[in-house]
């Protein structure tokens, strides 16, 4: 298959780069290069910023029952075997993703735009008395202006259009950046809308490459057209992303990593907490940011989850998952990460933990799932997000135990408790700090209703949703001849 090429989108447009230069984009198990894109320079991220806001002009005032109809009608295209062929083709391109996976991406992006098609009717305005005799006040939701959202390559399409979607749903403009990795399937957004009818300018889609991302991101945010700033991904691009928007006071909300803790209590279902712990922790192997990575099991049950555990992991296999029917897991996202990964096992191993499954050596991109018993706070595997198949146990006595060394994390993006005690579940759960807690549910979870939230550190803040992607704005309407200090 030759490679395809991906352009920019800037004003309504599909165009090269100002500098026709491009990127290579590879396939992470063959190495094979599948995709050319277009580079962005520094002048096409100042048009895509400057058609942006110009079209926030206009945009903000659209009633939203029109926004309604074009967000609908993406989301009828979305649901057409069209696009979902296209985005489970550009993941299993670029990411070397399972079809699961890839399936999991375009539905996750479908459920996003239902729901943000009914978000533009929430953006709405309160009237009530003013504290002053005869006046009135009127609270107002307004979209802020231009949005700088930034995408993950891990959930290409569906991150990339909750990047968007909200945004343009309250009635601010947006600018995507999408990883260097996916721009391809992410470019597809760009498509979605533009055969939506969404108006030049209200998105523009950019890629940048590795070497030139940092410096372009940079003077995004700095623009003084840009008011907020989206970013899902590492806690480590995200200190930066902070920063560099803290230089100019600009808003952001950030989703970032995790060390979901899946915490199993003496009464729990032992065979159903083993079936989601191994779902969480090895799905995409393991590179999801609320993948179950820490096993917290109280110690009546402790030997029994892990021989459950270890017969279910031992029948995975990750490969070739184009060509080998019997592998269910793909490649890691590059030859470093799987490197990464283990090196924070030998460093557990090191610390004392035993492994259980696993052989701590790689073929390229390529790492088996690994299990490790007595892996103990302060080692690189506990406390780091590992993004990779590998799952970690503790083995406590009591129930303040095991809360305790759940909230032993910089993490709090997701977690689960598992437990037959109904009533006491929720007083339990409610000590896990954790945006969310799944009782008898897997930590990969999250309602369409409530969406992630991390409690700060390396889990991030802030949500999407209208309250973050919107200003509230007071309007006070004042009676003549009130009183007033220092004159008549």
């Amino acid at each position: 298959m030759a490679p395809h090429n991906t352009q920019l989108y800037i004003d309504g447009k599909f165009v090269p780069s100002s500098s026709g230069e491009t990127f290579e984009v590879r396939n992470p198990y063959s190495g094979e290069v599948v995709g050319l894109a277009a580079s962005a320079t520094s002048a096409d991220c100042k048009a895509a910023i400057e058609a942006a806001s110009r079209a926030f002009k206009t945009w903000q005032y659209v009633p939203a029952e029109e926004r309604i109809a074009i967000l609908a009608k993406a989301t009828q295209l979305l649901a057409t075997d069209k696009y979902r062929d296209k985005i489970l083709q550009g993941n299993q391109e670029e990411t070397a993703s399972v079809a699961y996976w890839a399936m999991v991406d375009w539905f996750g992006a479908l459920t996003i735009m239902k729901e943000e098609t009914n978000v533009a009717e929430h953006v709405k305005k309160s009237v009530q008395p003013s504290a002053i005799p005869g006046g009135e006040v009127t609270v107002q939701r307004r979209p802020m202006g231009v949005i700088f959202g930034i995408a993950p390559w891990n959930g290409p399409f569906a991150l990339a259009i909750r990047a968007v979607a909200i945004a343009i749903a309250c009635g601010n403009t947006a600018v995507l950046k999408g990883s260097e990795a996916t721009p391809k399937t992410q470019g597809i957004v760009a498509e979605l809308f533009h055969e939506a009818g969404l108006p030049a300018g209200v998105l523009n889609v950019l890629s940048f490459s590795r070497e030139n991302a940092p410096a372009l991101t940079a003077e995004v945010i700095a623009h003084p057209a840009v008011r907020h700033i989206n970013f899902t991904g590492s806690d480590r691009v995200g200190k930066i992303i902070a920063v560099e928007a803290g230089k100019h006071l600009k808003p952001c909300v950030l989703e970032l990593g995790g060390k979901s803790p899946a915490v199993v209590l003496n009464d729990a279902n032992v065979e159903e907490a083993a079936r989601c712990i191994v779902s969480s922790s090895m799905s995409h192997s393991g590179q999801v940011c609320i993948a179950s990575s820490r096993v917290i099991v109280q110690s009546q049950v402790a030997d029994k989850l892990l021989a459950v555990i270890k017969g279910i992991v031992s029948s995975l296999k990750a490969g070739d998952v184009v060509h080998d029917s019997s592998v269910q897991m793909g490649p890691l996202f590059t030859e470093a990460s799987a490197e990464n990964a283990l090196a924070m096992v030998k460093d557990a191993q090191a610390n004392g933990a035993e492994l259980v499954i696993g052989d701590v050596t790689r073929k390229g991109a390529v790492i088996q799932p690994h299990v490790l018993k007595n892996v103990k706070p302060g080692t690189w595997l506990w406390d780091r997000e590992v993004f990779g198949p590998v799952l970690s146990f503790a083995v406590v006595e009591t129930v303040d135990e095991a809360v305790e060394l759940a909230n032993s994390t910089d993490y709090s993006l997701s977690a689960s408790l598992w437990t037959d005690n109904t009533s006491l579940a929720p007083e339990i759960a409610s000590k896990i700090y954790s945006g969310y807690v799944n009782i008898n549910g897997p930590t990969l979870h999250s309602e369409p209703i409530a969406c992630l939230v991390g409690l700060g550190g390396s889990s991030g803040y802030g949500t999407f949703d209208v309250e973050h992607f919107t200003n509230r704005r007071v309007i006070v309407t004042h009676p003549y001849g009130r009183q007033l200090p220092l004159v008549q």
